[in-house]
């Protein structure tokens, strides 16, 4: 029922049927009153004999006996339909106005959320990112189409706060490696350093690293715009995290990683099965991967884990969980780890483009499946991502 009574066109329909209500008792109540004193006029001039007369006619519940109707109409001044209409007149002058400034008021009350939405919706237009619509009173429908459009606003700031520091983000990029690469080029050139095979690895690293940078963006814009190639195939999670983790072994190795993996025995039976696209997996698992190497190397423990778990629903999912035990998520990035650049120009490290965690969640949800952080058990960070099972 209260559900109900919160629908928009419920709501205005008994707005509107209140107000003729009131419209209609204020007619009745203006008759009223001229009737009354019409009457009490025609009392006040009756002689006092016939007053006392029909005082006593209508004591005895006899004021529509011949007499007092013989009293009515030798006594009664004016045509009575005419006194009708004038007060039917009056009445309608009275509730006319009244239930005019009663729908005025409902239609303000009905419609100012809205006169608030159109302009915060001109000033959005403008560029002014930081205005609201104002609730008021409203509740119901009306009160979550308000928070439905602050919500739509607070996300397009994100997303203007969010293109800014990736547009400062990426000129910084770009702009350290081609400094590096304008100055020793223009060092060769010069005769200042020799062109050996060392100063090539040099600047090849470089563009290596810009090939990676501008690799990384395109597939970001790409799944954006939803046009990221998939060849989406069944296939096995658990043995697809084995062969990713035996060509990744040296950097383990290299970095004195100790592997805990638990992957489940494959029996034919499917249990670990999902529908993604194997090179675009990959991917993910390496970046996953990758960030331990580079952030978290000092915890010296990797943990993988697949394994399938039902949902509130019932519906099975298979969920591969990455923890390392270094100092886990930084306090600034908590909030949004997957942002791009999530840290600003300058902090970061030199390896690696800074898009590693936005890629793995493009390619994660552009296949169907969710990626979240926690903390692992052993107080580092903890990557769980989830596909349904095939």
């Amino acid at each position: 029922m209260a559900l109900g009574l919160n629908r928009i066109w419920v709501r205005f329909g008994l707005w509107i049927t209140a107000a003729v209500l009131l419209a209609i008792a204020a007619l009745a109540a203006g008759v009223l009153v001229f009737s009354e004193l019409q009457y009490r006029d025609f009392y006040r001039h009756l002689p006092s004999p016939v007053r006392t007369e029909l005082e006593s006619l209508k004591s005895q519940d006899l004021e529509d006996s011949p007499r007092a109707l013989q009293i009515y109409s030798e006594y009664w001044e004016g045509d009575r339909l005419f006194g009708e209409k004038w007060s039917l007149v009056i009445g309608l002058a009275v509730s006319l106005p009244f239930g005019m400034a009663v729908g005025f008021w409902i239609s303000r009350r009905i419609t100012s959320p809205l006169a608030s939405m159109v302009e915060v919706a001109a000033r959005v237009e403008r560029g002014d990112l930081a205005a609201r619509a104002v609730k008021g009173t409203a509740h119901g429908e009306m009160a979550e189409m308000i928070d439905a459009f602050n919500g739509m606003v607070d996300s397009l700031e994100n997303l203007e706060a969010e293109r800014l520091a990736t547009a400062a983000s990426i000129s910084h990029e770009l702009r350290t490696p081609l400094t590096v690469l304008q100055a020793r080029l223009h060092a060769i050139c010069d005769g200042v350093i020799d062109s050996d095979q060392a100063e090539m690895k040099t600047l090849l690293a470089q563009v290596e690293h810009l090939g990676r940078l501008v690799g990384d963006l395109h597939t970001l814009s790409m799944a954006d715009a939803g046009q990221l190639s998939l060849r989406r195939e069944r296939l096995d999670l658990a043995t697809l995290v084995g062969e990713v983790v035996d060509e990744l072994r040296p950097q383990l190795q290299q970095s004195a990683m100790a592997l805990s993996m638990d992957l489940p025995m494959q029996d034919g039976d499917g249990s670990t099965d999902i529908r993604a696209d194997t090179d675009r997996l990959r991917q993910i698992i390496t970046n996953l991967i990758s960030n331990v190497l580079r952030h978290a190397s000092s915890g010296r423990w990797l943990g993988i884990k697949v394994q399938t778990i039902p949902d509130s629903q019932g519906q099975p999912w298979v969920t591969l969980e990455i923890s390392d035990a270094g100092p886990g998520l930084a306090g600034d990035l908590q909030a949004h780890p997957f942002q791009r650049f999530a840290q600003p120009p300058g902090k970061r490290r030199r390896e690696g483009s800074g898009l590693g965690l936005s890629i793995v969640k493009a390619l994660v949800t552009s296949q169907g499946g969710t990626v979240s952080t926690g903390v692992s058990e052993r107080g580092g960070a903890l990557f769980t991502v989830r596909f349904p099972r095939y």
